[in-house]
């Protein structure tokens, strides 16, 4: 047995691709590096890694710790989900009774407040007991909000008292964050004597993308040497561009530099591979999520004739915060696809503690392999199981779908040590 990577399904068929027989064949390596790896560096509670899959490599492009989404995950999954919730509790406060988990301020989305639900479930079945706090200034009382699915979800205004938040007569053990704190760190959770998990400075107010893919270069190149493969194969190129403004247009010569510079790195890489498509880079806000600030460009040119429209879109992310850092990486390519339509997919991995506890598909009938699919108009598919196996089996089925997740589940683990690193 391993580390519980649940048996699944995937949108990709055919045969195993080289990478992924690789990482099958050194499964007892992977897996007792990365179980030294966690006893230097512990596992952040939780986070979410969106893959790409280009057959040729096979990348993380975006690492969340403050993952929503949980309701997107295949309900097969939850005693996994409980499991790994019970050891990520101990690992942070070994006697907590009770857990207030902090939601997002900025939206209103239901399919959020299902995922908030979902994770308190988790909770409350892991033996612990859950509340839902919010910061939304129209949260003055209990409110109690009907989902889609026929669940409710009820949301409370966050207290503080001395130095622990509650709500009410609920003073909890542990405060989980699902807020990713874009808009600032609130002062009334600034101090306090509670555990708070992940930690205010994991916040996108102090954390910045371009920090984490260094820490992911050096995760990536220590365990490339460990199975000897090359380190591009898992690692997606990456650089900080300075300052930029993109209303005024200032810092665009640098940015349009970077990208030319990016662009050729990378069809150095293609060329020693042998690999026919044209490269393309995303320039993306340095900091933020939902996908926004973030745009493709497969020259160098396109940055300086980026039109109003196109400028104002990336000169705003999350919460009205503005774009004045750019991160600029290579654009790896996704070959997934799914359903009749073959609609272009993109997995995304879920962790709880150091445990893979599931994911799913986010899937773009509109996008094509070379775009950004977590834009409007997207979809989740729930990853699926195949059989109840939580191992690979390389001696049976050698190009079985559970085999290629569990490629999925080492590179979103090396994402989770980056992201460990950073933290500490």
């Amino acid at each position: 047995m391993t580390t519980g990577v649940p048996h699944l399904t995937t949108a990709l068929k055919g045969p195993l691709l080289q990478l992924e027989e690789h990482l099958l064949i050194h499964q007892t390596h992977v897996e007792t590096w990365l179980r030294e790896q966690w006893l230097h560096t512990p596992a952040p509670f939780y986070a979410s890694v969106d893959l790409r899959n280009a057959g040729f490599k096979l990348a993380p492009v975006d690492t969340n710790l403050f993952p929503a989404g949980f309701n997107n995950i295949n309900p097969a999954f939850m005693p996994l989900c409980i499991q790994a919730a019970q050891a990520a509790v101990e690992h942070q406060c070994p006697r907590a009774r009770r857990v207030l988990i902090v939601a997002e301020n900025h939206t209103r989305n239901l399919f959020y407040m299902e995922s908030l639900e979902t994770l308190r479930d988790i909770f409350e079945k892991a033996g612990l007991e859950a509340r839902i706090g919010s910061l939304r200034d129209d949260i003055v009382k209990k409110t109690i909000i009907e989902l889609p699915s026929g669940r409710t979800c009820e949301l409370e205004p966050l207290q503080r008292e001395g130095n622990r938040v509650g709500l009410g007569d609920f003073s909890p053990c542990l405060v989980l964050l699902n807020n990713d704190l874009s808009a600032g760190r609130p002062a009334i959770l600034e101090g306090l004597e509670q555990q708070v998990t992940p930690p205010l400075s994991a916040g996108w107010s102090d954390r910045k993308k371009s920090d984490h893919f260094v820490h992911y270069k050096k995760v990536a190149e220590e365990f490339a040497e460990q199975i000897d493969i090359d380190p591009w194969l898992v690692s997606p190129l990456s650089l900080q561009c300075g300052e930029v403004n993109f209303m005024d247009r200032a810092g665009s010569e640098c940015l349009a530099k970077n990208v030319e510079h990016m662009l050729t790195a990378i069809q150095k890489k293609y060329d020693q591979y042998g690999i026919d498509k044209q490269p393309f880079v995303v320039v993306k806000a340095d900091s933020g999520t939902y996908g926004m600030g973030v745009m493709m460009v497969k020259s160098a040119d396109e940055i300086a004739n980026l039109n109003r429209r196109q400028r104002t879109k990336m000169a705003s992310a999350k919460e009205g915060m503005t774009v004045e850092n750019v991160l600029v990486q290579e654009g790896v390519y996704t070959f997934e696809t799914i359903g009749k339509e073959q609609a272009v997919a993109e997995p995304v991995i879920y962790m709880i503690d150091r445990f893979v506890v599931g994911g799913f598909y986010r899937v773009h009938t509109g996008r094509g392999e070379n775009e950004n699919l977590n834009a409007p108009g997207m979809h989740f598919e729930p990853l699926a199981f195949a059989q109840s196996c939580i191992t690979p089996d390389r001696q049976e089925m050698p190009d079985a779908e559970p085999n290629r997740f569990y490629a999925y589940g080492v590179i979103a683990r090396l994402a989770l040590l980056a992201a460990a690193r950073e933290l500490a």
